[in-house]
């Protein structure tokens, strides 16, 4: 664990990439459903402790049976309400216009039996238009606007005032002064505490917006580079396999085949030309070209201890500690995408602390973690607070930084996350987290013992490919 007061950047979300993602607008919308649900049950222990207090308490003769009655129908709606936003379904505008017509409806009605336009109550009106002008469409808000007014109007028209002396000169003792003022404070209450909840649930839909923006643009800028990459590597491979041909051809010389240390050098460029065309394979099979002729079943140990093996007898590490604590291997399909991911995580850490690695693998319960940890000097502050963006280097030099880059992306398209920070003593740490949903095979139960073993076959076959599409996306 990082030390306290070590800065910590983390990039990408640990999820498991088939399970699916309910859509930004409609978690949005189910949530401002759930607060107008919220609302309506406020609405309805609210009116009827209102009833009985101006009845029983102030005397006011009220139609209680029909009052009671129209709460029974809001009750009765919430209740409808309150299943439909259980549904995973998308919370469309209309869905929340009409729940907001029947407030407005029942209001009117509740108005109507006490009082009309003389009711003090009459301004929660306002609190259904800022609602409308907070959770819907323009056209919606103006509808309501236009529905709260001709109700407002009609009760005016048509309703009985209110048995209710105003009594201004009595200043706060007016029953009527302190409707208003209960009203007011029932109005600013409601707003303060709803309309803050739905201003969270907005920005945090718009925060979201513009981080999967942010991934788009990202990912966009990968694909460009890998059609870059894959354009080099086809123009490579022509002058290597010249080369190759070349030394092949130097080999039989008579003035190299007697002399040992030229002969030596001729193997040592061979050696190197085809150590590159094997990062040329590598880079046309992470752009998805001929991908089928490497993909291979293989467990997760054996793939990183594979993995390692080759790393180090290619690189000058001086001293490399490996620690692969997965415990009970599982399988999984070989991933060109995931071994260039930790070999650029391995590279830059070799670059910064050339003396010393270590490569800590564990599994810690549906996650595969891995953590390479040098001695170098560590991350600087400005990178870690832009870290998982291209071109952050401390190196200085043209292109730097798409390493860490390349490394987050991969990591998110498989559903996992990187986190860095700076050891106290120096150093840094760079911890992978990746799903095992997605990265190994899954183990396929036959309830037909007497299948033929063709089928059983062409059954794997899929299922490998399937794997491979998924890891390489």
């Amino acid at each position: 664990m990082p030390a306290a007061t070590e800065p910590l950047a983390v990039a990408g979300e640990l999820h498991a990439p088939r399970a699916g993602i309910v859509s930004l607008d409609n978690a949005t919308g189910h949530k401002n459903m759930q607060q107008l649900i919220q609302l309506r049950w406020f609405a309805v222990v609210g009116q009827v402790a209102t009833i009985l207090v101006v009845h029983y308490g102030f005397g006011i003769r009220l139609p209680l049976d029909h009052m009671l009655q129209v709460l029974t129908c809001l009750a009765l709606f919430n209740g409808v309400s309150l299943l439909r936003s259980r549904s995973p379904r998308r919370v469309t505008n209309g869905e929340l216009f009409l729940a907001l017509l029947v407030d407005v409806a029942t209001l009117t009605a509740q108005l109507y039996l006490s009082g009309g336009a003389t009711n003090p109550f009459v301004f929660l009106y306002l609190l259904q238009v800022i609602l409308g002008a907070v959770l819907l469409k323009a056209w919606s808000t103006w509808t309501i606007v236009v529905v709260t007014s001709l109700c407002f109007a009609g009760l005016a028209l048509f309703s009985r005032p209110l048995a209710l002396p105003l009594d201004h000169d009595r200043g706060l003792w007016s029953p009527y002064v302190q409707g208003m003022l209960i009203c007011f404070a029932l109005n600013a209450a409601l707003l303060v505490v709803f309309i803050t909840r739905i201003s969270r649930n907005l920005r945090a839909r718009d925060a979201r917006l513009a981080d999967l923006r942010q991934r788009a643009s990202e990912e966009e800028h990968i694909v460009r580079m890998g059609l870059l990459a894959s354009g080099a590597a086809h123009e490579l491979g022509t002058p290597l396999a010249t080369l190759a041909v070349i030394l092949g051809d130097w080999r039989r010389l008579p003035h190299f085949s007697s002399d040992p240390e030229l002969l030596t050098e001729v193997a040592e460029m061979e050696l190197q030309i085809q150590r590159c065309k094997s990062i040329v394979s590598g880079i046309l099979l992470s752009a998805g070209e001929a991908r089928g002729e490497s993909s291979e079943e293989t467990t997760v140990s054996t793939f990183l201890d594979e993995l390692v093996e080759e790393w180090r007898t290619t690189r000058p590490v001086e001293e490399f500690d490996y620690e692969n604590r997965f415990g009970q291997d599982l399988p999984m399909v070989s991933d060109s995408a995931l071994k260039q991911m930790i070999c650029n995580v391995l590279d830059n850490a070799l670059e910064a602390s050339p003396h010393w690695l270590r490569f800590e693998v564990a599994h810690d319960a549906d996650a595969l973690t891995l953590t390479v940890t040098d001695a170098g000097p560590g991350f600087l502050p400005a990178i870690l607070k832009e870290f998982g963006k291209p071109y952050q280097s401390s190196k200085g030099r043209p292109g730097g930084g798409l390493g860490l880059f390349l490394v987050v992306n991969v990591a998110r398209t498989l559903g996992g996350r990187v986190a860095v920070h700076n050891r106290p003593e120096g150093g840094a740490i760079v911890a992978i987290t990746l799903p095992l949903a997605a990265i190994v095979l899954e183990e396929e139960e036959d309830d037909e013992e007497e299948e033929d073993e063709e089928t059983e076959a062409i059954g794997t076959a899929k299922t490998m490919e399937t794997k491979t599409h998924d890891g390489n996306r």
